[in-house]
């Protein structure tokens, strides 16, 4: 009798082994670098997070005692991207010949890059790292997926509220039977002029991309004319709580992505992170509130190479570029704000008419000229927020250079600056907080 006993109970307890259940916020399967990005980024965010790794590598084709040299992302410091590249740059600074300048290409070799990656998600708490777990089938059950992963010939179940698929392949995704968006798709046509409202990763350029190459990486990704990738391009149709990362990215990638990759893992992940903190679905998504949890984390909406994450400002003037209110432009081959110069009429007022239903008004009846000027954006000001001209004329004045800390001096008829008009826009306008759908017009 009690060797049946000790006999049932091993064979219960290798059961439980062998189907060891977890539950958890969010999945992510793969082991590329935009999966660890989107581990890091969802512990960060505080929801459960799982990452089912099968065996990340750095450059994994790279030859054995080769350096990798990152050319692209150098001129911003993004999220996880620009926290990688500093930890690079401060392992190898006291290397004799290694160039540490901040805008300079990023060389490391492969160990040592993807043990820096490793080491940045071993401090992230809410984060379970499942080592050599390979996907193995997906199901819908209630208001999770539930994914079998195999580790080590162990069988593992994750019921996750959201799945990113982090995969080369997409073979979860497709696993759930969902359809892909492909950013990449040249004959696909993008006549979205607005998408760049939801952008949750950015960069100057496309690895690769070369308007004179026919057989270049070509993007239907929206051109700023620096481009980003808005977070319609990680959903998958079909099935809800799923994103996906590398799917989102060209199949024939080389070291050259590892930025676009830390970025688009970081993005992807608040979008994942929205979804489990908040118990909703991606047919539900506040696009504000889920880039202002990248800008919490320094990631950029905007490549902006002549704002620096230490400008006090530089939060500002992501969120209201964001809304198309002021756009950027590219000065010697850098995508660039141009903080200094003057704000043209017509670049501002289709926006603001858009945003503010008051705008029309106000425009007809002040018959501003081809420069806006510090007086229009006061008077502006004070039409929309109801406050008596001459009272928040004097309180701009004092607060000018003690508050905001604007280096020109205080004169309403001289054109404002791009620098102090999102300041002030942001500050007083808040255009920011307008909801936009995920095409990015405007929600009423």
């Amino acid at each position: 009798m009690i060797k049946k006993l000790t006999l049932l109970l091993l064979i219960c307890h290798s059961t439980i082994i062998y189907a060891q259940t977890i539950k958890t916020d969010v999945l992510v399967v793969g082991s590329g670098a935009s999966g660890i990005a989107a581990a890091i980024q969802c512990g960060r965010s505080k929801v459960k997070t799982v990452l089912a790794d099968g065996g990340f590598k750095i450059g994994g084709g790279t030859a054995e005692g080769q350096m990798l040299a990152v050319d692209a992302g150098n001129n911003i410091a993004s999220g996880i991207w620009g926290e990688f590249r500093k930890h690079v740059r401060e392992f190898y600074h006291e290397t004799a010949g290694y160039d540490t300048v901040q805008n300079h290409t990023l060389r490391s070799d492969p160990a040592t890059a993807t043990a820096i990656l490793k080491k940045i998600s071993d401090t992230v708490k809410n984060l379970a790292v499942y080592h050599d777990a390979v996907f193995g089938s997906i199901k819908k059950d209630g208001d999770r997926w539930e994914v079998m992963l195999t580790q080590n010939g162990r069988k593992l179940i994750v019921k996750a509220r959201v799945v990113i698929d982090a995969t080369e392949a997409g073979i979860v995704a497709a696993g759930a039977d969902a359809k892909f968006y492909d950013g990449f798709d040249s004959q696909a046509d993008n006549g979205n002029l607005k998408l760049y409202r939801t952008s949750i990763a950015t960069g100057e350029y496309i690895p690769d991309q070369s308007t004179g190459d026919p057989g270049a990486v070509k993007s239907n990704y929206p051109p700023y004319p620096a481009f980003c990738i808005p977070v319609h391009a990680v959903l998958v149709q079909q099935a809800e709580n799923i994103l996906v990362t590398e799917k989102a990215l060209p199949g024939d990638k080389n070291i050259q992505y590892l930025p676009l990759q830390l970025q688009l893992g970081q993005g992807v992940a608040t979008v994942a992170a929205y979804c489990a903190f908040f118990k909703t679905t991606t047919k539900h998504l506040n696009v504000r509130i889920i880039q202002g949890e990248l800008l919490d984390f320094k990631g950029y909406l905007l490549p902006f190479t002549d704002i620096s994450q230490q400008d006090r400002a530089w939060r500002a003037i992501q969120q209201v570029c964001s809304t198309g209110m002021l756009r950027g432009g590219v000065q010697k081959a850098k995508f660039v704000f141009m903080p200094d110069s003057a704000v043209n009429t017509a670049e501002i007022q289709p926006v603001l008419t858009e945003i503010y239903t008051r705008a029309f008004l106000w425009f007809n009846k002040e018959k501003t000229g081809e420069k806006f000027t510090v007086g229009n954006a006061i008077s502006f000001i004070s039409d929309y927020t109801l406050t008596e001209p001459q009272l928040l004329t004097r309180s701009m004045q004092k607060a000018w250079k003690t508050q905001y800390k604007f280096k020109a001096d205080f004169d309403i008829n001289r054109p404002i600056t791009r620098y102090e008009f999102a300041v002030l826009a942001n500050r007083f306008l808040n255009p920011f907080a307008r909801t936009v759908d995920l095409s990015g017009r405007l929600v009423n």
